[in-house]
């Protein structure tokens, strides 16, 4: 072939090149080739084909051979990083670049290659310096200004980012990408607005942009625009089929819809499409969970974690199922795998505390220790927020008195808060409720009714809400839910009234230095437990930590179940995750010293009950004689003690509001004395009662108690008939008594503030 002839293919197959027709551009450059091995420009061209076509090993060869030709072409080095680039040889791309400015330094596209490169790389400085130097050279370089914006915002520099977009879109009004990457720099500064407005911009220009809509969705989301949302994702759908992302957040905007069959089913097709998608997993549990399919929400964690070890909210997520189906050992691990990855997250760490109440293995040294860390890690940090108290120090005055919660409605505070709150003594007391919880029904505007003074908190900030206790002048601010879900102490670690105290979320200590005093009773925490329980001072009310109306007289007592059945029935209604596997084993020894016996519980479907079942197979009983309840409305759960003789408590954590319901449903619960103020509920609430009988300090002594009351029908059967009245004319239901002795209290915690 002629050196003419070669030109003019050369031409021919560059046309070809350009017009998209590569097999045919191919074919010309290797004739080329076969003619002249050595011609630079089709080893050069031919390299960039194949880098086209997705072949980038075969592309830097060729384009290699091109340069040993001829060293001196800027472009072959250029096509040269290109290739380097795509194949992931960062750091070869980037000396390749580098030489092509050498050759070239006015070559601004390869100035913004680099800068990409060096991005990639996470050289972000120099990737910053390549980039401006390419606007210095090209200042209406559209592309060069989107890549600035792209470093600056991955540098952490939101507002120059934006900036730099803003330029890209004056010199290029329809750049798609421009107008996508300043949504998602807006929409990550908190501009939601204007990062829609950029999202349909991105839209308007390219109607199949699926990446847009799908942002686009995640915007209204946090707008509140949840319909136009889910019609968002799935548009972004209908345009990419197997775009995972979208499929999971439609999954999580239709579940905030509470269509959770549906976002169920999305949850699964984006697992489907990207099984590593490890979010994916962890909402699909979360959706499961709200159904009560508690086994299938653990296994969908458990996955999430396997993709994702270092996945907080998964290890969060598994805990609080396992709190409801056990075994505790692991509920216990997960938040404290939680707490290791999230160490600021003062609930979380709380989750850890509250769960170590309930496992058989803590005593209150090891609890005070970890009580230490969540004061030490979260409220002592907020000491230096502390100013002066100028409350009037008058010790006689009317004082106002501040009650925290997010458990003001048809929740298990209710039965304890409304006896206190109608019988305040309205002279000496203003009273005001800072409710920090969404939820509202009728029990809430029954306790609106009672209190002077109420402030909707629901989704203000602890600091804010601290501002507001101060504004109102609070005397004594009273936390009603300790450690909790939900709970708020910071509130309390900003110390914003000048008397703290704690009360009613369980018996025990919050562990923190701000908090002044725990109310508590002489069972709970017995003189002398001082330097042991707690930080704060204990305040011993002179006969119970609770109070209790059922706020209903339904459903009445029923006769002796055994009388008709023939058997007694044993039962126990607490929360699950008190059930460990030492409880189960203190009920087998129950059941084995009395014959014939059955065994009442609730728990839910699953392993739980096949655990439940099998401790208690290895201590020879048979499944016929348990029987499961699930989870039932407030009416059904007390209609279920009608089936039940004898309650048996659990241990290390007693049954607390549980108790007392069965008490009052004629039912006795037999106690086994714990070491720590949870594990004394039963003491406590029996002693008022007047019934120590059946109070036991060992397990032997739990199942001989058990024991002795089965075979007592005559005695068991007068407890029956004469509980509820027992219980209302005891400590247990006194208000007016109750609320003299917490008023009391209040009056002492602030004359000792005042002198």
């Amino acid at each position: 072939m002629a050196q003419t002839t070669i030109a003019q293919a050369m031409q021919t197959a560059v046309r070809h090149h350009q017009a998209g027709s590569l097999a045919e551009a191919e074919r010309i450059y290797r004739q080329v080739l076969a003619q002249q091995p050595d011609h630079a420009d089709a080893l050069h061209l031919l390299g960039v084909l194949a880098a086209q076509a997705g072949r980038s090993d075969a592309a830097v060869e060729l384009i290699r051979r091109a340069i040993a030709i001829c060293s001196t072409n800027a472009f072959y080095y250029s096509n040269l990083g290109n290739a380097l680039n795509v194949g992931g040889k960062l750091d070869e791309a980037i000396a390749a670049y580098r030489q092509a400015i050498r050759i070239k330094p006015d070559y601004a596209e390869v100035h913004n290659n680099l800068s990409q490169v060096l991005m990639g790389n996470g050289q972000l400085d120099e990737a910053i310096a390549a980039c401006r130097q390419a606007i210095r050279l090209q200042p209406e370089f559209a592309e060069a200004h989107w890549q600035l914006g792209n470093v600056l915002n991955a540098k952490g520099h939101g507002e120059e980012a934006i900036a730099a977009y803003r330029e890209a879109i004056r010199i290029k009004p329809d750049y798609v990408d421009a107008y996508f990457s300043l949504g998602i720099v807006l929409q990550a500064g908190g501009h939601r607005e204007e990062a829609m407005t950029a999202y349909r911009q991105a839209i308007g220009t390219r109607a199949d942009y699926a990446e847009a809509h799908n942002n686009l969705g995640i915007a209204l989301v946090d707008a509140g625009q949840g319909d136009e949302a889910i019609a968002g994702y799935r548009r972004a759908i209908g345009i990419k089929p197997d775009y995972a992302d979208a499929y999971y957040n439609l999954g999580v905007a239709l579940q905030a819809k509470g269509e959770r069959d549906e976002a169920i089913a999305a949850y699964r097709q984006a697992i489907a499409l990207k099984p590593d998608l490890a979010l994916a997993h962890n909402n699909l549990g979360n959706a499961l969970k709200e159904m009560d399919r508690l086994d299938e929400a653990v296994a969908c964690y458990r996955q999430a974690i396997r993709l994702k070890p270092d996945l907080a909210p998964a290890y969060s997520n598994l805990a609080n199922v396992l709190t409801r189906i056990g075994p505790v050992d692991e509920a216990v691990a997960a938040f404290r795998q939680a707490n290791l990855l999230k160490p600021d997250d003062a609930q979380g760490h709380s989750d850890l505390i509250y769960a170590l109440l309930f496992h058989p293995g803590y005593d209150d040294r090891m609890i005070r220790e970890e009580l230490g860390r969540w004061n030490q890690r979260h409220a002592d940090p907020l000491k230096k927020l502390f100013q002066p108290h100028h409350n009037n120090r008058d010790p006689e005055r009317r004082l106002r008195i501040g009650y925290v919660s997010a458990d003001f409605y048809a929740h298990a505070s209710a039965f304890f808060l409304l006896p206190l709150f109608r019988r305040h003594d309205r002279q000496l007391f203003e009273l005001f409720c800072y409710s920090l919880g969404a939820n509202s029904d009728r029990d809430t505007q029954r306790m609106k009714e009672q209190v002077q003074n109420w402030r909707a908190a629901a989704g203000l900030t602890d600091a804010k809400i601290a501002a507001q206790v101060r504004e109102d002048q609070i005397d004594i601010l009273v936390d009603l839910k300790l450690h909790t879900i939900d709970n708020h102490l910071l509130i309390f670690a900003r110390k914003p009234a000048p008397v703290q105290v704690s009360w009613l979320g369980y018996p025990g200590t919050t562990g923190m230095d701000a908090m002044d005093y725990r109310l508590t009773d002489p069972y709970l925490e017995p003189a002398g437990l001082e330097d042991v329980c707690g930080s704060e001072r204990a305040f011993r009310l002179p006969d119970t930590f609770w109070c209790y109306d059922p706020l209903t007289s339904e459903p009445a007592v029923n006769a002796l179940p055994c009388r008709e059945k023939g058997l007694i029935t044993f039962g126990c209604l607490n929360n699950f995750f008190k059930i460990n596997d030492e409880v189960v084993t203190l009920w087998a020894g129950v059941l084995n010293a009395v014959s014939n016996s059955r065994l009442l519980l609730m728990a839910p479907e699953g392993n739980s009950r096949r655990r439940v079942l099998d401790r208690l197979g290895r201590e020879g009983i048979g499944p016929d004689r348990v029987e499961f309840v699930p989870r039932q409305s407030r009416l059904g759960y007390l209609h279920l003690y009608h089936r039940i003789d004898i309650g048996l408590d659990t241990a290390p954590c007693n049954g607390h509001t549980t108790s007392l319901d069965s008490f009052w449903m004629g039912v006795p619960v037999i106690t086994l004395v714990g070491q720590t103020a949870v594990g004394r509920a039963g003491l406590s609430q029996l002693t008022n009662l007047g019934l120590p009988e059946l109070i036991a300090q060992t397990p032997e002594g739990y199942s001989q108690i058990a024991a002795a009351l089965a075979g007592d029908l005559p005695r068991l059967s007068e407890l029956r008939r004469t509980l509820r009245a027992r219980m209302e004319a005891s400590p247990l239901m006194d208000a007016p008594r109750f609320v003299r002795n917490i008023e009391g209290a209040y009056r002492q915690m602030w004359r000792k503030w005042c002198a």
